[in-house]
């Protein structure tokens, strides 16, 4: 089963939108990264998806999973 993910990713007008992975249209645009990080990790935690958060240049920045890891780590249990 593929995991749900969520991405904070820079727009190319200026500004952050939050998408849900695999999506071409933003759930929500934001005048800065932290607004748009905090948004995300919202619907992230709501949906138990992973959030996936981007640098200015694309390339991925951290991941932050809020359930569904198919890997938990072994002091989660």
């Amino acid at each position: 089963m593929p995991r749900k993910t969520h991405h904070v990713v820079p727009n190319s007008d200026g500004g952050w939108d939050v998408k849900k992975g695999g999506g071409e249209r933003s759930i929500k645009h934001f005048d800065t990264k932290q607004n748009a990080v905090d948004f995300g990790r919202g619907v992230s935690k709501n949906q138990e998806s992973e959030l996936v958060i981007h640098k200015k240049d694309g390339k991925i920045q951290n991941p932050d999973s809020h359930g569904g890891d198919p890997c938990p780590p072994k002091d989660k249990k």
